[in-house]
């Protein structure tokens, strides 16, 4: 699909809800299967609800509410009358919620039991909670407003782990052009599959491959409140039978370490999905025995939309982050945006239609996010091979100088990881005697000395690149989207 292949009239929701059968299932639950024509008529009644609180196309709607069937019609239905979403963590600190209220200014923010009382304590205006008699007594037909496919529909916010999060402003073409070039075009997604997320669905990431690409076809997502844990994931993936699992590797790492490991049954799961950080190449490997499931690893961002790089089932490169995602073009660039050999380390560039208009109300790091229309530079550090696979080097404000030679600290970590008693780790920089020094923060699985690994690294590494400091951690410390949080780290040091 092409830009020039969607009609100049779009609704997000028209495309992705109304246009199934019926009585086809769209969603798994604990209460049992939701059709496609239950989910229609609570997203109508949902619409009706946000028009009569006064939400008008191009108004922006705050959604922070828990995973469930509500979650996707409020979502849907917002996009139905043409207002913009935008989403939240549900466990965020009064403090968070502020920021966001602040920075979005919402015509209307939804909240439930979850979110509700800190959402009130951070004074947010236009508070609603779905419990309102406002959401049930609405009729269950809507007429779609007479959006575009160029209309600003989508907020989708950046992680904040290097900063505040940014909203990436995003146009109505974008989850279509992403659902035709990643979901179909690499996943292959089919009307029999049945996706199960591990991120909670405020993720983009999460919410784009359960409750959007699947109803492209006509598939089905599951969705559930509870955090999500391995045993909650073990239960679901026993019950449900999905075909897809959507993971970050956090998670596969505590899977196969859990104890249970080797007693489930993942036969039903035709591939893993991969994206939010790096999957190191042990841990991939540790997978692979354990469960047996490919890992469809790649990359994407908010600022792009979705996955633009991608390794492609049946064909994956271990270590890899994939082939560029049909309908995208991409480039490793040096710090001036000139295009560098291949086997070098740069920046990623990428452009297709899919990529955000501009960070909101943030004018310099948009020209230097987005240097030309379509087209975004990431922060990513990649090299590319003869192949076109790329590979993951790291996040350029990452980079330590030690000894006056620029380290990727993601290359010490996968070294780490290599090691048998290392199930976790994350290395940062910290000073000594004003000198930069690698400090690795490290989970293991049984005893071993910061000496010892400091030596394994040693072997293995240029001498420059081994940590100087090796701290034991029990857990590191994650963002809300479940990525590494390098902030904390750095501010424990």
């Amino acid at each position: 699909m092409r830009y020039s292949d969607i009609p100049s009239s779009f609704n997000i929701a028209s495309y992705f809800v109304d246009r199934n059968p019926g009585e086809r299932t769209a969603l798994l639950t604990a209460s049992g299967p939701v059709t496609y024509g239950e989910l229609a008529a609570r997203v109508n009644q949902m619409g009706n609800a946000l028009l009569e609180l006064g939400v008008r196309q191009g108004d922006r709607v705050l959604l922070a509410l828990s995973d469930s069937v509500d979650f996707v019609a409020a979502w849907y239905g917002a996009q139905k009358i043409g207002a913009i979403t935008a989403e939240v963590y549900t466990f965020l600190q009064v403090k968070d919620y502020k920021y966001y209220v602040d920075y979005v200014s919402p015509a209307v923010v939804l909240a439930d039991a979850t979110t509700a009382d800190k959402l009130r304590e951070a004074g947010a205006p236009n508070l609603v909670s779905l419990d309102d008699p406002v959401f049930g007594r609405q009729p269950s037909t809507l007429e779609a407003a007479p959006t575009t496919k160029d209309d600003v529909a989508i907020w989708k916010f950046t992680t904040g782990s290097t900063g505040a999060p940014k909203a990436c402003v995003l146009t109505a073409r974008s989850p279509l052009l992403s659902f035709s070039w990643y979901a179909q075009g690499v996943l292959d997604i089919q009307p029999s599959d049945i996706v199960l997320p591990v991120p909670k669905l405020f993720f983009g990431y999460a919410r784009d491959l359960t409750a959007l690409f699947p109803f492209g076809v006509g598939a089905a997502g599951i969705v559930f409140p509870e955090r999500t844990t391995v045993e909650k994931l073990f239960e679901l993936i026993a019950e449900h039978r999905p075909t897809i699992l959507v993971n970050v590797p956090t998670m596969m790492s505590a899977m196969v370490s859990h104890p249970a490991a080797s007693e489930q049954d993942f036969s039903s799961l035709r591939l893993c999905t991969s994206a939010g950080e790096a999957l190191p190449g042990e841990l991939y490997r540790r997978w692979m025995d354990t469960f047996g499931v490919e890992v469809v690893d790649g990359i994407g961002s908010s600022e792009a939309y979705h996955i633009y790089l991608s390794n492609r089932p049946g064909q994956s490169r271990q270590g890899s982050l994939g082939q560029v995602v049909p309908g995208y073009q991409a480039q490793v660039v040096d710090l001036d945006g000139v295009p560098v050999p291949d086997g070098e380390v740069g920046r990623l560039e990428i452009t297709g239609e899919t990529v955000a208009l501009e960070y909101w109300q943030a004018p310099e790091k948009s020209a230097e996010t987005f240097p030309r229309a379509h087209t975004v530079r990431s922060g990513d550090l990649v090299t590319r091979d003869a192949d076109g696979f790329f590979y993951y080097q790291g996040r350029a404000d990452d980079l330590l100088k030690v000894g006056g030679v620029w380290v990727a600290p993601a290359e010490i970590e996968n070294c780490l990881l290599s090691h048998e008693a290392v199930l976790e780790c994350a290395v940062v920089g910290y000073q000594e005697d004003g000198l930069t020094r690698p400090r690795a923060f490290v989970v293991v699985s049984s005893e071993v000395s910061g000496t010892e690994l400091q030596d394994f690294v040693r072997a293995r590494l240029a001498p420059h690149k081994y940590p100087r400091d090796v701290r034991f951690v029990s857990a590191l410390p994650k963002t809300a989207s479940g990525k590494l949080d390098r902030r904390a780290l750095k501010g424990a040091n």
